[in-house]
C-alpha cells in the first residue's frame, strides 16, 4: 500500500521534488500567456460564492479553542449549505494568516524517517540523531525528541515489535491481514499516524477535549462502497488490519482498551482519518506526511478557495506549523474555503477525486457556472483559424465546438479527442512509473507534449499541464543526478578538449530544456491559479532558480528574439531562453515576481517562510552578479575608448 501522504498529495497537487529545490476561476479573460493578480479587491467581496447563505453560529464550548476570535464556526441553513464551516469575523487581505496550530498528531512517510526529525518535521541543521531503542525514528536533538515523547513512548515499543515480527508476519496466514504480501520495513504514515492517535486518547480519555474534537470531525462510515474490492474499502481494510497487528493486538475486539468499543468505530475512526487528514509539505510542497488537526478540518472546500493550508516553516518554535493564509480578500461574515484536491484537474476529474475521497459533489462556481461563463483554461484549446481566441476542446458526449471570439468551428474533433485520450493515459503511466523508471516516465512525457501541443491545447489544458509539471521535475532531477553518457566510439578518439565542449554542449542542451519545460508549467499554472497560489509560486521559484544556474556552454545559445512567444505558452526552441546577462536579468525579474507571490501564499508576516528566505537570498546574488556584469561592460567600453583616441 502506498504512503498515506502521497495518496492524499496526489489528490491536491503535483509533486514539486525541488527548489531546483485572468479571473480568479480560470477563464481566459484576456489573450496573455500570464494573468495578473487576481485577488478579489474589497470593493467585489460581496460577489462571493458564500456571502448570500444563510448561518448560524455553532456554539463550540471548550473544543477548537486553537481558533482565533477573529473566527467563528457556523453551519449553513439553505438548501445548499456545507453544513459546519469556518466563516471570517473581520476582513481580511491576500496573504492574512487566517489561522496557525500545529497538528494534533503527524507521522514522516516511511522515505523521509532517515531525512527529517520526527518531531518538529525539519532536516536538521546538524546530522540528525536516531532514536537508541527502536533505531527508526530521528530528531534533531533531544529537545526535539522530549517534545516528541508523548507519542513515541508507545509508538517506540511498538516499532519494535513490528520490525522483530517482520518475517514471522509475513509468512505466517491471519485472519486479520492478507500475508500474501510482505510487510513493509516499518508501517506507512497512516497506520502510525492512526496508532497515536490511539495512543494519545487512551491516555487523555474519551472525554477529553483532545478525543471529542477528534470524534467530531466528519466520518463517510455509511457511505462507504458495499464491494470488497472497491478502492475506498480496500484502503479502509489495509489500515484496520495493519492498525491492528501494529498495536500488537489479536483481534479488533482489543482495541476497547483504546475507547473502540466495536467494529464500527475502528470504521468511524479510519473514514474520519481518511477524510479529514492533511499531507505535510516541506516549504516547496514536497509531501514529507499526514497530519491530523480538527480545528482545520472543520473549513470546507472550494475548487476555486479564497484561503490555502500551507507549511511554510516561519517559526522559530512549534513546528510543524499548518497555517490557513488568504489568498483573496475575503470579507466580513464570509465563509474560509480551502481545496481538498488538486485544482488544476478539469471539471469531471475534480469532481470524480471529490467524490470518491469526499463522499460528495460540488457545486462551486468553478464546477457550476453560468451558461455564459467563458472557457476555463482547464479544458481550452486555440482557435482552429488563430485569431488569438480559444474555444472549449470536444468531448465525447459533446463534439461540437467553436471559437468563443471568431466563432470558427473546430472540424478535426477525432483527432482532438483521440490526443487527449492518448495524453491522459500517457500521464497516468508516466505517474505511475516516475520513482521506479523515471527514464521511461521521461520517455512518456517528451514524445506526448508535443502531440498535445500540435492539437492546439493552451499551456494550463489537462492534460498537457500535468505532463507538463511532471517533464519539468523528471528534467531538474537529471540534471543533478544523472551521470555523463558513456562515450561512444568517435568520441574515443577524439581529443579531451573536444570531448569536454561536447559535454558542455549537452549540459547546456539540457538546461536549456528544463528551463522551457519550467516556462511552459507555470505559464499554464498562472492561467488558472489565483495570484499568490504556493503552486504557481514554487514553480516561479524553479523557473528563476534554473535561469540563475551557470551556463555550461552559453557561447551555443541564441540570444535574439527573445519576446516572441509560441502557441505553447513559452517563445520558440531557437531563442529561448536567452543567454549571458539578458538570462541573468531574466532570472532576477522572475525572481523579483516570485517573491511578491509567496509573500502571499506563505504568509506576508514572514515574508513567505522558507521559500521566501531562499528567494531573496538568490535575489541578492543575482543583484551583485549582475552589478559584476555591469562593472565588466563599462571597463571595456572606457579600454575601447581610451584606445581609440
Amino acid at each position: 500500500m502506498s504512503e498515506f501522504s502521497k495518496l492524499k498529495a496526489a489528490r491536491k497537487l503535483r509533486e514539486t521534488k525541488s527548489y531546483v529545490g485572468s479571473t480568479s476561476h480560470g477563464s481566459v479573460a484576456s489573450s496573455s500567456s500570464d494573468v495578473v493578480p487576481t485577488t478579489d479587491s474589497p470593493a467585489n467581496i460581496s460577489n462571493a460564492e458564500t456571502s448570500q447563505a444563510v448561518t448560524t453560529v455553532i456554539e463550540t464550548g471548550d473544543l477548537y479553542r486553537s481558533l482565533n476570535s477573529a473566527l467563528e464556526v457556523r453551519v449553513s441553513n439553505d438548501e445548499k449549505g456545507r453544513g459546519r464551516g469556518v466563516f471570517s469575523k473581520f476582513l481580511r487581505k491576500p496573504g492574512d494568516v487566517l489561522l496557525s496550530v500545529k497538528p494534533n498528531v503527524a507521522a514522516l512517510s516511511i522515505q523521509h524517517l532517515e531525512d527529517y526529525c520526527s518531531s518538529c518535521f525539519g532536516p536538521g541543521s546538524e546530522p540528525l540523531k536516531r532514536c537508541t531503542i527502536c533505531k527508526v525514528v530521528f530528531y534533531c536533538d533531544s529537545k526535539c525528541q522530549s517534545v516528541d515523547w508523548t507519542f513515541h513512548k508507545q509508538e517506540c515499543v511498538a516499532l519494535q515489535r513490528w520490525v522483530s515480527n517482520l518475517s514471522a508476519a509475513a509468512e505466517s496466514s491471519s485472519s486479520l491481514l492478507d500475508s500474501s504480501a510482505p510487510l513493509p520495513r516499518v508501517p506507512n504514515d497512516g497506520v502510525r499516524c492512526l496508532a497515536r492517535i490511539l495512543w494519545r486518547r487512551q491516555k487523555m480519555g474519551d472525554a477529553s477535549v483532545w478525543a471529542r474534537e477528534i470524534d467530531a470531525m466528519q466520518s463517510h462510515r455509511t457511505s462507504l462502497a458495499k464491494d470488497p474490492n472497491a478502492r475506498d474499502s480496500q484502503l479502509h481494510t489495509f489500515l484496520a488490519h495493519s492498525l491492528v497487528r501494529y498495536l500488537g493486538l489479536s483481534s479488533p475486539e482489543e482495541l476497547a482498551a483504546f475507547g473502540m468499543q466495536n467494529t464500527a468505530d475502528l470504521v468511524d475512526l479510519i473514514s474520519r482519518f481518511t477524510t479529514n487528514t492533511f499531507a505535510i509539505t516541506s516549504p516547496t510542497l514536497t509531501p514529507l506526511g499526514a497530519c491530523v488537526s480538527p480545528s482545520v478540518a472543520l473549513i470546507n472546500h472550494s475548487c476555486d478557495p479564497n484561503a490555502v493550508i500551507v507549511f511554510p516553516r516561519s517559526a522559530k518554535e512549534g513546528e510543524p506549523l499548518m497555517q490557513v493564509v488568504a489568498l483573496k480578500y475575503i470579507g466580513p461574515d464570509e465563509e474560509i474555503l480551502t481545496a481538498y484536491i488538486d485544482t488544476t484537474l478539469p471539471t469531471g476529474l475534480r469532481q470524480q477525486a471529490l467524490k470518491e475521497t469526499y463522499h460528495f459533489v460540488c457545486e462551486c462556481p468553478l464546477c457550476s457556472p453560468p451558461p455564459t461563463s467563458p472557457v476555463d483554461w482547464r479544458e481550452a484549446m486555440w482557435c482552429p483559424k488563430k485569431c488569438g481566441g480559444v474555444c472549449r476542446v470536444p468531448t465525447e458526449g459533446n463534439s461540437l465546438t467553436r471559437c468563443e471570439k471568431c466563432k470558427a468551428p473546430l472540424k478535426d474533433t477525432d483527432a482532438v479527442l483521440d490526443a487527449l485520450r492518448v495524453g491522459q493515459e500517457g500521464l497516468e503511466k508516466a505517474e505511475k512509473v516516475q520513482f521506479s523508471d523515471p527514464a521511461k516516465a521521461l520517455q512518456l512525457t517528451t514524445n506526448l507534449i508535443p502531440i498535445l501541443i500540435s492539437t492546439g491545447l493552451v499551456p494550463a489544458s489537462h492534460p498537457l499541464l500535468g505532463l507538463s509539471r511532471l517533464h519539468t521535475s523528471l528534467l531538474i532531477a537529471n540534471l543533478s543526478s544523472s551521470p555523463p553518457s558513456a562515450a561512444s566510439a568517435d568520441e574515443e578518439i577524439q581529443s579531451p578538449q573536444v570531448q569536454a565542449e561536447a559535454a558542455q554542449t549537452r549540459a547546456q542542451e539540457d538546461l536549456d530544456e528544463a528551463v522551457r519545460a519550467a516556462t511552459r508549467s507555470s505559464t499554464g499554472l498562472c492561467q488558472i491559479l489565483v495570484y499568490g497560489h504556493p503552486v504557481r509560486g514554487v514553480a516561479l521559484a524553479e523557473l528563476g532558480k534554473l535561469l540563475s544556474v551557470d551556463e555550461p556552454a552559453p557561447k551555443h545559445v541564441v540570444r535574439a528574439g527573445q519576446d516572441t512567444l509560441s502557441a505553447s505558452g513559452i517563445p520558440p526552441a531557437a531563442v529561448y531562453p536567452p543567454s549571458g546577462p539578458a538570462r541573468l536579468k531574466l532570472a532576477y525579474d522572475t525572481l523579483v515576481r516570485t517573491r511578491g507571490e509567496v509573500m502571499v501564499g506563505f504568509g506576508a508576516v514572514s515574508e513567505g517562510g522558507e521559500l521566501g528566505t531562499l528567494v531573496r537570498t538568490a535575489i541578492v546574488d543575482l543583484e551583485k552578479e549582475l552589478g559584476a556584469w555591469n562593472t565588466g561592460l563599462r571597463n571595456v567600453r572606457e579600454v575601447e575608448m581610451k584606445g581609440g583616441r
